[in-house]
C-alpha cells in the first residue's frame, strides 16, 4: 500500500496509506468505482455493486445443507397444521430473526408461538426444559434462530421429548454436530463451497433464506392456487436491522439486504420500527447508521435489562397503541442500559490499564450487569485496539463472558477451541464475537490459552496499523455533493468501511472545545474556501490537544469522514475529524 500525502506518521502516531492507490481523475462517477474497488470488488463486476439488488446476489437456497429439509418440514406443518414454535436468541439479530418467521408464518395460515429465553435466569441458547415444555404445550415443530449451533443436551432433549428442531444459526460449528432436524448453518464444517461462501450473514439473513425456501416449497405444491402468495421482500426492513446491529460484514448480499431493506423501511410497512423510530426521536427516513445506534440498542435493551420478548413483541404487533407503549418501554430500558454500562466500563477500563503487554485485554468483575459486558468489551476493543473479553463474575466464581475482537482475529474460533480443550464450561461465536461461561479459578488457564493462540495473530494484525484514505480533495471540496457521492457506494458498516478523505492543505481557524469534550473548528484552504470540522471527545487526546494549540500559519492535512450538516434545515458538509498531520 503506497503511503498517503507523504504522512508517515500523523499526530495520532499512524502512517497514512491508500486504501487503493491515489484517487484518479474522473469526477465523482470515478471516485466511486474507486470506493468500491478499495472494498474488494472486481472491476467487471462493477454494474451489479453500484445498485445492489437482492436478484443479483441471491444464492439457491438449496446450496446450504439441511435446507431444503427445514423448508419441506414447515412446508408439512403448514399443511397439517402442526403447532410451530420458533425459539430465538435475545439479541436484535434473533428478535429480528424470530419475528421475520412469525410474520412470514402468519401470512402463510400458521399461528406461530415465539419464545425467547431470559438472559440472566436462562441464559444464551434453547435449553432442553424449554423446548420439552414447547412440545408438552402442543409444538410439533421447533425453529431455534440465531442459536443452537452448540447445544448438544438441549436438543437431545427435544429429540427424546418428540419435537422436530430446525436450527437456523450462523455461529462457528464445531466437528459434530447437535442432533437437529436441520442444522442450517453456512459455517458448518462440512457446508457447501456454495454455502460457505455465505458464512458473513447474520442469522436473520439465514432466516430470509429458509423463508424463500418454504415459498418456493409450498408454489411447488400449489399451495398458492387459492392463497395469495406473501412478498416476503416486503420483511427486509428486519433483515437490514439485524444484519447491522449484529455487525455482519456488509459485503455481497448482506449489502444488497441493507440497501433494500432501507427503502422498505422508509416505507413504514412494520408498526413496531415506526413506533421504535419515533421512540427515538428519528423524524427522518433510518440509515445505515440509525440501525446500529439508534433502533438496534433499544430492541437489545429488552434482552440485556429487561423482558427478553419486548423486541418480538414490538417487530410482530399489529395494533399501533401496543406497539408505542412497547417502543417507549424499550426505550426507558435503553437509558436504564447506558447507566449500567457506564459504570461497568469505568471498572473495566481500570482493570484493562493494567494489562498493557497483554496480547489481549481479559477483565472479570462481580456485580457487573451480564446484559451490557459485550457492550463493554466492545468499548475496551476500540479503547485498546486488541480484542476483548469481559466476564461478569457470579457469587460461586463463575462467571458469563462476551468478547469484541479485531479485523484478522477469529476469536469465535478460540473461544470454541478453548471449550473444546476443557477450559470453558461453554462457548462460541463468531470471528468478531463470542460467548462463554467460565468455571470457577478459569480465568488464569484460560488467559494463557488464549495468549497462546492468537498472540501472533494479533500483533500481525495490530502491526499492519495504519490511516487508511480514499481520496485528498481541497477544502473547497467538502461539499453536500461529495456526501451524495459517497454515500451511494454505501451503505457502510463492518467489513465495508466508511470513505476516509484527506483535506487540506489548510489553516485552522475558531478551533475550540463544546459538548462533553469535542474539538470543533474551521479549516481554510489557501484560496480562502473553507469547511467545518468536529473531532469527537479528542479533547484530552493528542490530535485534540495538536487542533487546540495550532498556529494561526500552521497548514495541515485533515482526515476524516464526511457528513451533511443538515442542522436547521442546511444542506452543508463538515468533517468528522480523525486524524492531522502536517502538510
Amino acid at each position: 500500500m503506497n503511503i498517503a500525502l507523504n504522512v508517515e506518521q500523523s499526530v495520532s502516531g499512524q502512517p497514512w496509506r491508500w486504501r487503493r492507490g491515489a484517487n484518479d481523475e474522473g469526477g465523482l462517477d470515478a471516485l466511486i468505482d474507486q470506493l468500491l474497488m478499495a472494498r474488494g470488488v472486481e472491476r467487471d463486476d462493477l454494474p451489479r455493486h453500484r445498485d445492489p439488488r437482492i436478484r443479483d446476489f441471491l444464492p439457491d437456497p438449496s446450496c446450504f445443507r439441511d435446507m431444503e429439509v427445514g423448508a419441506k418440514r414447515l412446508a408439512d406443518a403448514l399443511a397439517a397444521k402442526d403447532k410451530i414454535a420458533i425459539f430465538g436468541d435475545y439479541d436484535v439479530d434473533g428478535a429480528t430473526s424470530a419475528a421475520l418467521l412469525v410474520l412470514l408464518l402468519r401470512d402463510l395460515g400458521a399461528d406461530p408461538v415465539a419464545y425467547i429465553p431470559d438472559r440472566l435466569m436462562e441464559g444464551y441458547g434453547p435449553s432442553g426444559k424449554a423446548l420439552v415444555e414447547l412440545k408438552a404445550q402442543g409444538a410439533q415443530v421447533a425453529v431455534c434462530v440465531d442459536c443452537g449451533a452448540q447445544a448438544f443436551d438441549a436438543l437431545d432433549e427435544a429429540k427424546a421429548a418428540g419435537l422436530d428442531v430446525i436450527v437456523v444459526d450462523h455461529h462457528q460449528c464445531a466437528t459434530e454436530l447437535p442432533v437437529a432436524l436441520a442444522m442450517i448453518n453456512p459455517n458448518r464444517l462440512d457446508e457447501s463451497a456454495d454455502g460457505a461462501a455465505h458464512g458473513h450473514l447474520a442469522a436473520v439473513g439465514m432466516a430470509f433464506l429458509l423463508g424463500v425456501a418454504l415459498i418456493r416449497e409450498l408454489r411447488g405444491r400449489g399451495f398458492f392456487e387459492e392463497r395469495k402468495e406473501p412478498r416476503i421482500l416486503d420483511l427486509l426492513d428486519l433483515v437490514a436491522l439485524g444484519t447491522v446491529a449484529d455487525v455482519a460484514r456488509l459485503k455481497t448480499l448482506n449489502r444488497a439486504f441493507v440497501t433494500q431493506g432501507l427503502k422498505v423501511m422508509a416505507g413504514k410497512r412494520n408498526i413496531g420500527l415506526v413506533a421504535l423510530a419515533e421512540a427515538a426521536r428519528l423524524t427522518r427516513a433510518p440509515t445505515c447508521r440509525d440501525l446500529g445506534f439508534a433502533l438496534g440498542p433499544r430492541i437489545n435493551a429488552g434482552g440485556r435489562v429487561g423482558k427478553s420478548d419486548l423486541g418480538v413483541r414490538l417487530l410482530t404487533a399489529t395494533d399501533p397503541e401496543e406497539a408505542r407503549t412497547i417502543a417507549a418501554e424499550l426505550d426507558r430500558l435503553n437509558e436504564e442500559r447506558r447507566a449500567i454500562e457506564m459504570l461497568v466500563t469505568e471498572q473495566a477500563e481500570a482493570q484493562a490499564a493494567t494489562q498493557a503487554d497483554a496480547s489481549l485485554i481479559i477483565v472479570m468483575g462481580s456485580g457487573w450487569h451480564p446484559g451490557v459486558i459485550g457492550i463493554v468489551a466492545g468499548r475496551l476493543k476500540e479503547k485498546f485496539g486488541r480484542p476483548a473479553i469481559v466476564i461478569a463474575q457470579d457469587e460461586d466464581g463463575s462467571g458469563k463472558g462476551s468478547g469484541r475482537s479485531i479485523s484478522g482475529v477469529d476469536l469465535g474460533a478460540a473461544v470454541l477451541a478453548a471449550k473444546d480443550h476443557g477450559l470453558l464450561v461453554a462457548g462460541g461465536g463468531h470471528a468478531m464475537a463470542a460467548g462463554l461461561t467460565l468455571a470457577p479459578g478459569g480465568l488464569e488457564p484460560l488467559r494463557e490459552f488464549l495468549d497462546q493462540r492468537l498472540a501472533a495473530g494479533i500483533a500481525e494484525a495490530r502491526g499492519g496499523r495504519a490511516m487508511m484514505i480514499d481520496a485528498s480533495i481541497a477544502p473547497g471540496g467538502v461539499a453536500a455533493g461529495l456526501c451524495d457521492a459517497l454515500d451511494s457506494a454505501g451503505p457502510y458498516g463492518s467489513g465495508w468501511p466508511a470513505p476516509r478523505v484527506a483535506a487540506g492543505p489548510a489553516r485552522l481557524i475558531k478551533v475550540g472545545i463544546v459538548g462533553d469534550g469535542h474539538v470543533r473548528g474551521i479549516a481554510c484552504g489557501d484560496d480562502g474556501k473553507s469547511f467545518k470540522f468536529i473531532a469527537f471527545r479528542s479533547a484530552a487526546t493528542a490530535l485534540g490537544q495538536a487542533l487546540l494549540e495550532s498556529p494561526a500559519d500552521q497548514r495541515w492535512w485533515l482526515a476524516g469522514t464526511i457528513k451533511r450538516d443538515d442542522y436547521n434545515g442546511g444542506n452543508a458538509a463538515e468533517m468528522h475529524l480523525e486524524d492531522a498531520a502536517l502538510a
